[in-house]
């Protein structure tokens, strides 16, 4: 699979995401991801489900007759645990409970007003020089924030995972990551459904022998961004992960990039940020 590379780190160009997916279903969801190819699988402690992702690969890298280092994971610390002592706690259970010697990446899932930003990017910096993480970045970080962590770290940060879509501008804030070097992860890039009704990526979808929803996928993967769709049904399993055969054309992008709008968000923070955007 193609890999965007960032100070370091080359990060499958998409990937599954696994919120919600529990027990079995969240198994299976795994090893059919494995068999159809994906190599990048994104969970965090805050889903209750590391351990289940976990068994996935174990079970599907057997199968498929991969190794560990055939494949891309990532992991968040939530924000309730940000605070020294938390935080290590959070991975050893996080990287426990994956039944891995390691994460790939390792990213803190919110800001959390109440700790001090040098405290939770040293223990982040911490975890890469342990050992329990190959690489580390930050999720949710507004423009500023993302600013002040670069200039924390002591490690290289090489990603900031944020919701992203056709329907949200996140112009500022992307043009921020890559003053810095950071990759683009989006989560939410079929905005939680919206993508599959919209009439313009219905159009251009019809254009191509694509869904709506490729289409989506497809307008943040043109940009170098890595899209980490999460479904547990096999077909759309595979659909997503079918958006590198086509090429949107340059009035087809821009026709897309007309659609995003400040207001488009559709997650709500579980608390208020610490610096605007």
């Amino acid at each position: 699979m193609i890999a965007i590379e960032a100070h370091g780190a080359r990060i499958p160009a998409i990937g599954l995401g696994t919120m919600t997916l529990s027990e079995k279903a969240c198994v299976e969801a795994v090893k059919s991801a494995l068999r159809l190819g994906y190599r990048h699988f994104d969970t965090a402690e805050r889903y209750r489900n590391e351990e289940w992702v976990g068994e996935g690969l174990q079970q599907g890298l057997d199968a498929a007759g991969l190794k560990r280092e055939d494949v891309f994971i990532t992991t968040k610390v939530y924000w309730d645990k940000l605070a020294p002592g938390d935080f290590e706690r959070s991975v050893e259970d996080s990287v426990r409970k994956l039944k891995l010697p390691w994460v790939d990446l390792l990213l803190i899932h919110w800001n959390n007003p109440q700790v001090p930003l040098s405290d939770s990017i040293a223990s982040l910096c911490k975890a890469r020089k342990n050992g329990q993480t190959r690489h580390i970045g930050v999720a949710n970080f507004t423009a500023a924030m993302l600013d002040e962590a670069v200039r924390l770290a002591t490690e290289p940060l090489v990603t900031n995972q944020i919701e992203m879509h056709p329907f949200l501008d996140q112009t500022k804030l992307l043009a921020v990551c890559r003053k810095h070097g950071l990759s683009v992860t989006a989560y939410c890039p079929l905005a939680r459904g919206k993508a599959s009704g919209n009439p313009v990526l219905e159009r251009i979808g019809k254009a191509h022998g694509k869904s709506p929803s490729q289409i989506a996928l497809r307008y943040l993967v043109q940009q170098g961004i890595i899209p980490i769709p999460r479904t547990g049904n096999p077909e759309h399993l595979a659909a997503n992960l079918a958006v590198f055969d086509f090429t949107l054309s340059q009035s087809e992008m821009a026709e897309i990039g007309a659609l995003k709008r400040s207001d488009g968000r559709v997650v709500n923070p579980p608390h208020a940020p610490k610096w605007d955007s």
